[in-house]
């Protein structure tokens, strides 16, 4: 297993994904659904909680990597004492089920390979059952069956599947691992399935318009990222494809992201339609829309990818966890929290969606009325923010400033299509909106500091109030803004790069945040302080990896990333701030009603 969550490559097909370490070896692999129960799961454990390398007998000395130019097929060349091989990994876009194909092909001399493939065997799970059959070898475990085919000698050793072969100047071998019980496609179309496969990313990727940005790749790489991210049968995205990967040391803060929040609903609604990609955008607000349903008595802040309820978290045992950082979880406790903040976001995703021209549909005004009302109940509740603190509920600045989001929304759209300024509830929505916008700059500032702080009767400050302005709640050049953001880089600060909240807090030893980096980015832009924007964004897109993907953290002490990989809401963010800088954003918050 790898050591550095930066040596892992992406693979996803838009059902499930894959990590591919630099070295090789397949360590982590949930499908067919980015939520299923993994079926590799080394990254978390051993070597015998299932992995799959492809690699040269001997160690190479030198590992080159790269993905093709705008796809997620990813190559690896390994230099030889006795010459250098290239390995091709990618996951098929239109085989029927998930399917991963691997293709080794000598570049020159002669490479002596192995390949291994060990399913998952948790101590506590039955052991895997490997069965040979019609020309190719089903494997079942636990977490699933898989069918392996290959186009050279495979053996079974012990719980393993193993190959040995050599290869040549223009010789290959190639593997195709698909999902299921069944033959899967024959290692003869693995040609065709990588010009599919190369086709499917390209063609998509084509939509976005480089001039726009003066970061074009990097821009790119997150598009197709967040893309990756997406769940086709239903568009809506998780938040990563990973779970417990440690925000922190020593397991405090692994969490399970392989779901969809509706927080992010409005973070990749506004990306994807900045970026020019309606599409997705209407598949996310249309998700949206089935989720929240017909009540909200018993609304989540997170879902499955099929909308689903998150399953109860839960311990797994059997894996060691990330070097050694317990917990691994299963499911994710903060499904149930009460989390003010997300009614906004999920009205702000609306609004985004209609400034941008794509048509509302049935139903959507009416969702809006029941999330007014609701706020209007509820509207002392105090809720677990957005960072989903499991301390004592409380006022959160930043959930009161999305709530403000929520009523604002609301009051627009009423406006223009409902029934206007004369209903019940639009003046009950304008009054509460107001004294919501007072109460913030009542009791989110605190006056001895001079700075919006972290919540109501606190002292810490918290860089989610960085989204004050770029939600419309407040202008960047505002003198208590302004202080605010001075005070920030000044205190949560780290080798350049933002923290959530200072070393003492609740996770003293966390890494900087980098979509909280990009937001103090937008925040001196807005300003006016363009030059200091476009340092701040230049060093979130110096920590990305060599494949241009970022983790939710960077450990700025150990030089490394942290948190879940790769981070969908980090690359939304880079998305956004590219062409924020740029001056090209089209900055749909901008007519807001206030």
């Amino acid at each position: 297993m790898s050591h550095r969550i930066e040596d892992y490559a992406l693979l996803a097909d838009g059902r499930g994904a894959a990590l591919v370490s630099r070295e090789g070896t397949i360590d982590w692999l949930c499908w067919p659904r980015f939520d299923s129960e993994p079926s590799f799961a080394a990254m978390l454990g051993t070597s015998e909680n299932g992995h799959w390398r492809i690699a040269p007998a001997e160690p190479a000395h030198s590992i080159g990597r790269r993905y093709e130019e705008d796809t997620l097929v990813l190559q690896t060349d390994f230099e030889c004492r006795g010459g250098c091989v290239r390995l091709t990994d990618f996951m098929a876009v239109d085989t029927p089920e998930p399917c991963i194909v691997r293709m080794a092909e000598g570049l020159h001399g002669s490479v002596p390979m192995r390949s291994v493939l060990y399913p998952r065997a948790d101590a506590d799970a039955p052991p895997p059952v490997i069965v040979p059959e019609r020309g190719a070898v089903t494997v079942r475990t636990p977490s699933g069956a898989m069918t392996l085919r290959a186009d050279v000698p495979l053996a079974v050793h012990a719980h393993a599947l193993e190959a040995s072969f050599v290869l040549r100047a223009g010789t290959r071998a190639v593997f195709m691992l698909c999902h299921g019980e069944q033959p899967g496609v024959d290692t003869t179309a693995a040609p065709l399935a990588l010009q599919d496969t190369r086709r499917h990313w390209r063609r998509w990727i084509d939509g976005f318009d480089d001039s726009r940005t003066h970061w074009p790749q990097p821009v790119r790489r997150s598009l197709l990222t967040l893309k990756a991210l997406i769940y086709r049968p239903s568009g809506a995205m998780v938040a990563a494809p990973t779970t417990s990967l440690p925000e922190a040391p020593g397991g405090s803060m692994n969490w399970d992201y392989r779901y969809c929040w509706l927080r992010d609903a409005s973070f990749a609604l506004e990306a994807l339609i900045e970026a020019g990609f309606h599409g997705e955008a209407l598949a996310w607000r249309d998700w949206l829309l089935d989720t929240l349903g017909e009540t909200l008595d018993t609304f989540h802040v997170m879902y499955c990818v099929d909308g689903g309820h998150v399953p109860r978290e839960r311990n797994v045992s059997a894996l060691t966890g990330w070097r050694g950082a317990r917990p691994v979880r299963i499911g994710n406790a903060a499904a149930t929290q009460y989390q003010p903040d997300v009614f906004g976001e999920a009205l702000d995703c609306l609004y985004l969606a209609r400034k941008a021209g794509i048509p509302p549909v049935e139903g959507e005004a009416a969702l809006e009325a029941r999330i007014v009302r609701w706020l209007l109940d509820h509207r002392r509740r105090t809720g677990s923010g957005i960072w989903e603190s499991r301390t004592t509920p409380c006022h959160f600045t930043s959930s009161r400033v999305m709530a403000w989001v929520a009523l604002d929304r609301f009051i627009s759209h009423w406006r223009d299509a409902g029934p206007g300024r004369g209903d019940a509830l639009m003046q009950q929505a304008i009054a509460l909106r107001r004294a919501l916008h007072d109460e913030v700059c009542t009791h989110g500032w605190h006056a001895e500091r001079g700075v919006f702080v972290r919540g109501y009767a606190d002292r810490a400050l918290d860089a989610s109030v960085l989204l004050m302005p770029l939600v419309g709640f407040m202008r960047a050049d505002d003198p208590r803004m302004s202080a605010t953001l001075d005070a920030i880089r000044a205190e949560l600060g780290d080798g350049g790069l933002i923290r959530r909240w200072k070393r003492g807090g609740e996770a003293p030893d966390e890494g900087a945040f980098l979509a909280c980096s990009c937001w103090m980015a937008d925040c001196l832009y807005l300003r006016g302080d363009e030059d200091a924007a476009c340092r701040q964004f230049e060093r979130v897109l110096a920590v990305a990896n060599d494949l241009g993907l970022l983790a939710e953290e960077y450990d700025v002490q150990e030089r490394r990333l942290a948190g879940n990989f790769p981070q969908a809401l980090t690359h939304m963010a880079v998305v956004k701030t590219a062409l924020l800088l740029s001056g090209t954003a089209k900055r749909h918050r901008s007519a807001a009603a206030h």
